[in-house]
Order: C-alpha cells, then sequence, then structure tokens
C-alpha cells in the first residue's frame, strides 16, 4: 500500500508542481528574468479566489461548482493582469540588470504581502471547493483514497502544460517568444515587439502560479495565508535548477522528481510530514555543488 500512495500521491503533486515552475521558468527563458516575486502572485490567486467565491456565493448562493470555476477563472485573469502591470511599472526600467530585479522582485514580494495582511489581516480565510460538491468526494485509485479535487488538478496541469507546450512550439507567438529567447536583438530587427511579448510573457507566468495556487490549495491546506508564498517560491526554484534553467522539459522532469521525493519522505520517513518542506530545498543544494546547470544544462529550451 506504501508504494501504491507514493505512486498516486507523488504523480499528483508532481503535475501542479511542474506547473508552478514552468511560470517561472518561462518568464526566465524569454526575458531572462529572475522572477523572486513568483510566489507572490501563487498568493495573490489564492486569496482572489477566496474573494470571488465568497462574492459569488453571496449572489448565486453557495455549493455551486460552477460559481466556484467562474471564480478561479477571473482569479487567475485578475493574477495575470497584477502579473502585466508588475513588469510595466517596475521590472521593465531595470531589465538586464540581474541583481536588480531580484531585489525589486523580492520588494516587491514584501510590498504583496504586507498588502494582503493589511487588507485580510493576520486570519487564514477558507479555499476551498463548494461542499457537497463531487470534487470533496473521493475515490479508490489501486486501493489509494483520493479526492476528486486532486484527480482534477493532475489532469489540468499535464494537460496545460502539454498545451502551452505546443503554443510555444506551434504558434506565431510561441515562435517569437523562442526567438527572443535566442537573440533578442535580433528579434528585435525582424520586426518583434520585444516589451510586448515580455509582458504576455509574465503574464502567463503569474497565472500559470495563480492556477498552481488554487489548484494545490484546494486539495490540500484548503487555507490562505500572507505568507504562503515562500514555500511555492523556493519550490520553483528548485526545480527550475534541477531540471535547468530556462527548460521547459526540465520543469516537467525536476517536477516529478521533487514531487515524488517528498511523497517518498512524508510516507515512508517516521514523522517525515514534518521535514517535507526542506526536501526541495536539499534537492537544490546538492544539484548545485553536483551538476551547478541542471539536469539539461545550460541551453535554453525555448531556442529550440
Amino acid at each position: 500500500m506504501l508504494i501504491e500512495q507514493i505512486i498516486i500521491f507523488g504523480a499528483i503533486s508532481s503535475g501542479v508542481y511542474a506547473l508552478l515552475a514552468l511560470g517561472f521558468t518561462l518568464i526566465y527563458g524569454v526575458s531572462g528574468v529572475t522572477n523572486l516575486a513568483h510566489g507572490s502572485f501563487y498568493m495573490l490567486g489564492a486569496y482572489m479566489f477566496f474573494v470571488l467565491s465568497s462574492f459569488f456565493d453571496d449572489l448565486f448562493g453557495s455549493g455551486m461548482v460552477s460559481t466556484s470555476i467562474l471564480a478561479l477563472i477571473l482569479a487567475v485573469i485578475f493574477v495575470g493582469i497584477v502579473g502585466i502591470l508588475t513588469y510595466r511599472i517596475a521590472i521593465h526600467p531595470i531589465v538586464g540588470d540581474q541583481v536588480a530585479v531580484m531585489v525589486i522582485t523580492v520588494c516587491l514580494a514584501l510590498v504583496f504581502q504586507q498588502s494582503v495582511l493589511l487588507i485580510f489581516g493576520p486570519t487564514f480565510p477558507p479555499v476551498r471547493w463548494p461542499e457537497g460538491s463531487f470534487l470533496v468526494i473521493s475515490t479508490a485509485i489501486l486501493g489509494v483514497t483520493v479526492q476528486y479535487s486532486r484527480i482534477l488538478a493532475f489532469v489540468v496541469s499535464l494537460g496545460l502544460f502539454s498545451s502551452l507546450l505546443v503554443f510555444i512550439t506551434k504558434t506565431k507567438i510561441g515562435k517569437a517568444m523562442r526567438a527572443v529567447s535566442q537573440d533578442r536583438e535580433v528579434a528585435m530587427l525582424m520586426g518583434i515587439n520585444t516589451e510586448r511579448l515580455y509582458m504576455l510573457t509574465m503574464a502567463l507566468s503569474a497565472m500559470l502560479a495563480a492556477l498552481a495556487s488554487i489548484l494545490i490549495t484546494t486539495s490540500t491546506s484548503m487555507s490562505a495565508g500572507a505568507w504562503m508564498w515562500l514555500y511555492p517560491l523556493a519550490l520553483s526554484f528548485s526545480i527550475v535548477i534541477l531540471g535547468g534553467l530556462g527548460s521547459i522539459k526540465g520543469s516537467l522532469v525536476g517536477g516529478f522528481i521533487v514531487g515524488y521525493a517528498e511523497q517518498t519522505v512524508a510516507i515512508v520517513v517516521p514523522e517525515g510530514g514534518a521535514i517535507v518542506g526542506v526536501v526541495p530545498l536539499v534537492i537544490m543544494v546538492i544539484v548545485l555543488l553536483s551538476r551547478p546547470k541542471g539536469l539539461f544544462g545550460k541551453r535554453v529550451e525555448l531556442e529550440e
């Protein structure tokens, strides 16, 4: 039974982790921006889902999955808009200066944190699917009890990951992203508006973080908190460093490695739940010491 639990829960966690890390590696691969406010978009996604779900519950009545799905969509779009404004106002003037970008984005993360504390206070608002809906019902897979909300998180994450990969490799905008990631100056000479492309990439990155937040929170802790941005940021860092900065394939592989490592520690190690949070950091340190460029090296996969 332990093996089945690791297989099932490891796969579910890995899929959502890969989606979270994809947003981080996408903005780095296209614009070279190391966005340390990525975890804040994760946090904002959970809070906006709570706000919109509460609003729709008051307006239409509680217990409706359709309004919760609408809240999810609107929350993701809202965070995408915040991502665009963040890039345009704070990051655009200093693009190219890695140290300045990292300092600014850390400061932004703290601003978002304190803003949430100011508005909501030090409470932990509920972030969950409606009671009585099918998403809170459990089923058995290989003898392991799994909520449908976790299955939904896994299916949506891998589906969106695959769709975004097709978007980058097959569409005109995706090809423009690959061109900019390869050589920004040449791409500009070819008529590509790099600033608009950077804002679009930032929006996608923020939206992926927000979606991952809602999928993870509604199936695990079921509550938001002003400090919840820290662990997703460390998680994203660990995964992209493991897979290789800028590598989409690396984000997927790194997500599965970290996801399965966490579940193995949580299930097999005595009191593993208390130390599972340090697993990504340990993996990151090991990778940095043994293979600093990650599993897939320095090459940016968006160039292909």
